[in-house]
Protein backbone atom coordinates (compact mmCIF):
# COMPACT_ATOMS: atom_id res chain seq x y z
CA UNK A 1 0.00 0.00 0.00
CA UNK A 2 1.43 3.39 -1.00
CA UNK A 3 1.97 6.18 1.50
CA UNK A 4 -0.95 8.22 0.17
CA UNK A 5 -3.28 5.25 0.61
CA UNK A 6 -2.00 4.62 4.15
CA UNK A 7 -2.54 8.27 5.06
CA UNK A 8 -5.98 8.74 3.55
CA UNK A 9 -7.58 5.31 3.96
CA UNK A 10 -8.40 5.77 7.68
CA UNK A 11 -9.79 9.22 6.88
CA UNK A 12 -12.01 7.84 4.10
CA UNK A 13 -13.19 4.99 6.31
CA UNK A 14 -14.25 7.44 9.02
CA UNK A 15 -16.07 9.64 6.52
CA UNK A 16 -17.87 6.61 5.12
CA UNK A 17 -18.93 5.42 8.57
CA UNK A 18 -20.11 8.87 9.58
CA UNK A 19 -22.10 9.31 6.39
CA UNK A 20 -23.66 5.87 6.71
CA UNK A 21 -24.66 6.47 10.31
CA UNK A 22 -26.06 9.97 9.90
CA UNK A 23 -29.82 10.31 10.30
CA UNK A 24 -31.96 11.77 7.57
CA UNK A 25 -31.75 15.56 7.50
CA UNK A 26 -34.91 17.33 6.32
CA UNK A 27 -34.17 19.99 3.70
CA UNK A 28 -35.27 23.43 4.89
CA UNK A 29 -38.14 23.72 2.39
CA UNK A 30 -39.37 20.25 3.33
CA UNK A 31 -39.24 21.16 7.01
CA UNK A 32 -41.40 24.23 6.42
CA UNK A 33 -43.83 22.24 4.28
CA UNK A 34 -44.17 19.58 6.98
CA UNK A 35 -45.93 22.03 9.27
CA UNK A 36 -43.92 21.16 12.38
CA UNK A 37 -40.56 21.84 14.02
CA UNK A 38 -39.04 19.08 16.16
CA UNK A 39 -37.09 20.63 19.04
CA UNK A 40 -34.92 18.58 21.39
CA UNK A 41 -35.26 19.44 25.09
CA UNK A 42 -34.07 17.50 28.14
CA UNK A 43 -36.66 15.43 29.95
CA UNK A 44 -37.50 16.10 33.60
CA UNK A 45 -35.13 19.06 33.84
CA UNK A 46 -36.95 21.83 35.76
CA UNK A 47 -37.07 24.77 35.34
CA UNK A 48 -35.98 24.31 31.73
CA UNK A 49 -38.11 21.47 30.37
CA UNK A 50 -40.47 19.22 32.32
CA UNK A 51 -44.12 18.25 32.72
CA UNK A 52 -46.26 19.82 35.42
CA UNK A 53 -48.75 17.96 37.60
CA UNK A 54 -51.35 18.25 34.83
CA UNK A 55 -48.97 16.55 32.43
CA UNK A 56 -48.39 19.71 30.38
CA UNK A 57 -44.97 20.46 28.93
CA UNK A 58 -43.60 23.58 30.61
CA UNK A 59 -40.27 25.27 31.30
CA UNK A 60 -37.97 27.96 30.01
CA UNK A 61 -36.72 25.94 27.04
CA UNK A 62 -40.25 24.73 26.24
CA UNK A 63 -41.41 28.36 26.10
CA UNK A 64 -38.42 29.31 23.94
CA UNK A 65 -39.11 26.37 21.63
CA UNK A 66 -42.77 27.42 21.36
CA UNK A 67 -41.73 30.98 20.50
CA UNK A 68 -39.42 29.73 17.74
CA UNK A 69 -42.14 27.48 16.27
CA UNK A 70 -44.73 30.27 16.44
CA UNK A 71 -42.43 32.72 14.67
CA UNK A 72 -41.83 30.14 11.94
CA UNK A 73 -45.55 29.44 11.61
CA UNK A 74 -45.06 25.79 12.60
CA UNK A 75 -46.46 23.41 15.18
CA UNK A 76 -44.04 22.51 17.96
CA UNK A 77 -43.08 18.84 18.22
CA UNK A 78 -41.14 18.44 21.45
CA UNK A 79 -38.50 15.71 21.38
CA UNK A 80 -37.73 14.69 24.97
CA UNK A 81 -34.09 13.73 25.47
CA UNK A 82 -32.44 11.70 28.23
CA UNK A 83 -28.85 12.81 28.91
CA UNK A 84 -26.14 10.29 28.12
CA UNK A 85 -22.59 10.25 29.51
CA UNK A 86 -21.47 13.45 27.78
CA UNK A 87 -22.50 16.14 25.31
CA UNK A 88 -20.99 14.33 22.33
CA UNK A 89 -23.25 11.35 23.05
CA UNK A 90 -26.33 13.58 23.28
CA UNK A 91 -25.55 15.30 19.99
CA UNK A 92 -25.05 11.94 18.32
CA UNK A 93 -28.14 10.31 19.80
CA UNK A 94 -30.59 13.14 19.33
CA UNK A 95 -29.34 15.34 16.52
CA UNK A 96 -27.34 13.62 13.80
CA UNK A 97 -27.49 9.82 14.14
CA UNK A 98 -30.39 8.82 16.35
CA UNK A 99 -30.41 6.65 19.45
CA UNK A 100 -29.43 2.99 19.09
CA UNK A 101 -32.42 2.02 21.24
CA UNK A 102 -34.93 3.87 19.05
CA UNK A 103 -36.92 1.10 17.38
CA UNK A 104 -40.17 3.05 17.23
CA UNK A 105 -39.14 4.99 14.11
CA UNK A 106 -37.45 2.24 12.11
CA UNK A 107 -39.81 3.00 9.22
CA UNK A 108 -38.29 6.46 8.73
CA UNK A 109 -35.86 7.02 5.90
CA UNK A 110 -32.15 6.19 5.89
CA UNK A 111 -31.13 5.76 9.52
CA UNK A 112 -34.58 4.74 10.75
CA UNK A 113 -33.98 6.86 13.88
CA UNK A 114 -35.85 9.87 15.19
CA UNK A 115 -33.73 13.00 15.60
CA UNK A 116 -34.45 16.63 16.45
CA UNK A 117 -34.31 19.45 13.92
CA UNK A 118 -32.66 21.61 16.58
CA UNK A 119 -31.43 21.01 20.13
CA UNK A 120 -31.73 23.55 22.93
CA UNK A 121 -29.62 23.89 26.10
CA UNK A 122 -26.36 23.04 24.35
CA UNK A 123 -23.23 24.48 26.01
CA UNK A 124 -21.79 26.92 23.49
CA UNK A 125 -18.16 25.87 23.09
CA UNK A 126 -16.34 26.59 19.85
CA UNK A 127 -13.37 24.52 21.01
CA UNK A 128 -15.69 21.51 21.29
CA UNK A 129 -17.28 22.24 17.93
CA UNK A 130 -13.89 22.27 16.23
CA UNK A 131 -12.16 19.57 18.29
CA UNK A 132 -10.00 17.13 16.38
CA UNK A 133 -9.44 13.49 17.20
CA UNK A 134 -6.73 11.02 16.16
CA UNK A 135 -8.03 8.32 13.81
CA UNK A 136 -4.77 6.51 13.04
CA UNK A 137 -1.86 6.59 10.61
CA UNK A 138 -1.00 10.14 11.65
CA UNK A 139 -4.41 11.45 10.55
CA UNK A 140 -6.63 13.75 12.59
CA UNK A 141 -10.27 14.50 11.75
CA UNK A 142 -12.79 16.89 13.22
CA UNK A 143 -14.84 14.94 15.75
CA UNK A 144 -17.91 17.16 15.79
CA UNK A 145 -18.10 18.40 12.21
CA UNK A 146 -21.63 17.05 11.73
CA UNK A 147 -23.13 19.64 14.09
CA UNK A 148 -22.98 23.41 14.49
CA UNK A 149 -23.32 25.22 17.81
CA UNK A 150 -25.03 28.59 17.43
CA UNK A 151 -26.98 31.38 19.12
CA UNK A 152 -26.01 31.59 22.80
CA UNK A 153 -29.14 32.69 24.66
CA UNK A 154 -28.19 32.36 28.34
CA UNK A 155 -25.19 32.36 30.64
CA UNK A 156 -25.28 29.61 33.27
CA UNK A 157 -23.19 29.27 36.41
CA UNK A 158 -22.59 27.01 39.41
CA UNK A 159 -23.98 28.35 42.68
CA UNK A 160 -24.55 27.42 46.31
CA UNK A 161 -27.81 27.44 48.23
CA UNK A 162 -27.75 27.55 52.04
CA UNK A 163 -30.02 26.60 54.90
CA UNK A 164 -29.19 29.56 57.14
CA UNK A 165 -30.64 27.79 60.18
CA UNK A 166 -27.60 25.53 59.92
CA UNK A 167 -25.05 27.71 58.10
CA UNK A 168 -25.39 31.50 57.88
CA UNK A 169 -22.73 32.03 55.22
CA UNK A 170 -20.11 30.16 53.23
CA UNK A 171 -17.37 32.59 52.23
CA UNK A 172 -15.05 29.77 51.20
CA UNK A 173 -15.48 26.08 50.50
CA UNK A 174 -13.30 25.31 53.53
CA UNK A 175 -16.39 25.66 55.73
CA UNK A 176 -17.59 22.35 54.31
CA UNK A 177 -14.95 20.54 56.30
CA UNK A 178 -17.43 21.00 59.15
CA UNK A 179 -20.82 21.21 57.41
CA UNK A 180 -22.43 18.62 55.12
CA UNK A 181 -23.21 19.69 51.55
CA UNK A 182 -25.44 18.01 48.97
CA UNK A 183 -24.70 17.51 45.27
CA UNK A 184 -26.19 15.57 42.39
CA UNK A 185 -24.13 12.44 41.81
CA UNK A 186 -21.65 12.31 38.92
CA UNK A 187 -21.68 16.07 38.31
CA UNK A 188 -18.89 18.65 38.25
CA UNK A 189 -19.64 19.80 41.84
CA UNK A 190 -19.55 16.18 43.02
CA UNK A 191 -16.10 15.61 41.55
CA UNK A 192 -14.75 19.00 42.58
CA UNK A 193 -15.90 18.90 46.20
CA UNK A 194 -14.50 15.41 46.78
CA UNK A 195 -11.08 16.40 45.43
CA UNK A 196 -10.34 19.94 46.74
CA UNK A 197 -8.34 20.47 49.93
CA UNK A 198 -6.64 17.11 49.39
CA UNK A 199 -9.97 15.35 49.69
CA UNK A 200 -10.69 16.71 53.18
CA UNK A 201 -14.30 17.53 52.27
CA UNK A 202 -15.08 14.05 50.98
CA UNK A 203 -16.79 12.79 54.13
CA UNK A 204 -19.09 15.82 54.18
CA UNK A 205 -20.25 15.52 50.56
CA UNK A 206 -23.64 13.81 50.28
CA UNK A 207 -24.59 12.49 46.84
CA UNK A 208 -28.19 12.51 45.58
CA UNK A 209 -29.89 11.31 42.43
CA UNK A 210 -31.21 14.77 41.56
CA UNK A 211 -30.92 18.42 42.65
CA UNK A 212 -34.51 18.17 43.95
CA UNK A 213 -33.49 15.38 46.33
CA UNK A 214 -30.45 17.34 47.50
CA UNK A 215 -32.66 20.38 48.04
CA UNK A 216 -35.16 18.39 50.11
CA UNK A 217 -32.28 17.10 52.24
CA UNK A 218 -31.23 20.73 52.82
CA UNK A 219 -34.79 21.72 53.76
CA UNK A 220 -34.92 18.86 56.27
CA UNK A 221 -31.50 19.72 57.74
CA UNK A 222 -29.67 16.63 56.54
CA UNK A 223 -27.20 18.92 54.75
CA UNK A 224 -26.41 22.59 55.39
CA UNK A 225 -26.04 23.57 51.74
CA UNK A 226 -26.13 22.26 48.20
CA UNK A 227 -24.41 23.08 44.92
CA UNK A 228 -26.05 23.01 41.49
CA UNK A 229 -26.56 25.26 38.49
CA UNK A 230 -28.15 28.60 39.35
CA UNK A 231 -31.34 28.05 37.36
CA UNK A 232 -32.14 24.84 39.21
CA UNK A 233 -31.42 26.42 42.60
CA UNK A 234 -33.49 29.54 41.94
CA UNK A 235 -36.40 27.39 40.76
CA UNK A 236 -36.23 25.17 43.86
CA UNK A 237 -35.97 28.17 46.18
CA UNK A 238 -39.00 29.75 44.50
CA UNK A 239 -41.05 26.59 45.13
CA UNK A 240 -40.16 26.44 48.84
CA UNK A 241 -40.33 30.18 49.65
CA UNK A 242 -38.61 29.84 53.03
CA UNK A 243 -36.76 32.75 54.67
CA UNK A 244 -34.11 30.37 55.99
CA UNK A 245 -33.12 29.23 52.49
CA UNK A 246 -31.05 31.52 50.28
CA UNK A 247 -28.44 31.65 47.54
CA UNK A 248 -24.78 31.75 48.60
CA UNK A 249 -22.17 34.14 47.21
CA UNK A 250 -19.17 31.81 47.24
CA UNK A 251 -17.01 31.49 44.12
CA UNK A 252 -15.24 28.28 43.19
CA UNK A 253 -11.73 28.87 41.79
CA UNK A 254 -10.94 25.14 42.02
CA UNK A 255 -13.77 24.41 39.61
CA UNK A 256 -12.05 25.94 36.59
CA UNK A 257 -15.05 26.87 34.44
CA UNK A 258 -17.70 28.36 36.71
CA UNK A 259 -19.71 30.08 33.95
CA UNK A 260 -20.64 29.00 30.44
CA UNK A 261 -22.97 30.08 27.64
CA UNK A 262 -25.99 28.02 26.59
CA UNK A 263 -27.10 27.94 22.96
CA UNK A 264 -28.60 25.76 20.24
CA UNK A 265 -27.21 23.09 17.92
CA UNK A 266 -28.26 22.01 14.43
CA UNK A 267 -26.78 19.60 11.94
CA UNK A 268 -24.10 21.00 9.65
CA UNK A 269 -26.45 20.34 6.72
CA UNK A 270 -29.14 22.46 8.40
CA UNK A 271 -27.30 25.74 8.78
CA UNK A 272 -30.14 27.57 7.02
CA UNK A 273 -32.51 26.49 9.79
CA UNK A 274 -29.95 27.55 12.38
CA UNK A 275 -29.63 31.01 10.82
CA UNK A 276 -33.43 31.38 10.79
CA UNK A 277 -33.66 30.48 14.48
CA UNK A 278 -30.76 32.83 15.19
CA UNK A 279 -32.75 35.61 13.53
CA UNK A 280 -35.68 34.85 15.86
CA UNK A 281 -33.75 34.61 19.14
CA UNK A 282 -31.06 37.24 18.69
CA UNK A 283 -33.45 40.24 18.99
CA UNK A 284 -34.83 38.77 22.24
CA UNK A 285 -31.32 38.40 23.64
CA UNK A 286 -29.98 41.75 22.43
CA UNK A 287 -32.99 43.61 23.85
CA UNK A 288 -33.09 41.58 27.05
CA UNK A 289 -36.75 40.72 26.42
CA UNK A 290 -35.89 37.03 26.80
CA UNK A 291 -35.55 37.69 30.55
CA UNK A 292 -39.35 37.69 30.86
CA UNK A 293 -39.42 33.99 29.93
CA UNK A 294 -36.96 33.20 32.72
CA UNK A 295 -38.88 35.35 35.21
CA UNK A 296 -41.97 33.14 34.78
CA UNK A 297 -40.02 30.41 36.56
CA UNK A 298 -38.26 32.56 39.16
CA UNK A 299 -34.91 32.37 37.34
CA UNK A 300 -32.44 35.20 36.74
CA UNK A 301 -31.42 35.62 33.10
CA UNK A 302 -27.81 36.62 32.46
CA UNK A 303 -26.48 37.92 29.16
CA UNK A 304 -24.24 35.34 27.46
CA UNK A 305 -20.54 36.25 27.56
CA UNK A 306 -20.53 35.81 23.76
CA UNK A 307 -22.16 39.22 23.39
CA UNK A 308 -19.87 41.00 25.87
CA UNK A 309 -22.14 44.03 26.27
Amino acid sequence: MGINQRIFLPFLIVLTLLSAGQAFSRPYDELLASGYLRVGVYENFPPYSFKNVEGEAVGIDVDIAQHIADEMGLELDLFWMLPDEDLADDLRNYLWRGHVLDHEHKHERLSGKKVADVMLRVPYDRNFNYARGYIGEGVFAYENDLIVMMMPYQRETWKLALNTDRLEAARTLAVFQYHPIGVEMETVPAFMLTSVFNGNLRSQVHHFRSPAQAFQAMVEGEVSAMMAIRGELEWLLAQEASESLKMGETTFPAMGKQHWDIGIAVREADRQLGYHIEGILEPLVMSGDIASIFERYGVTWEVPAFYDF
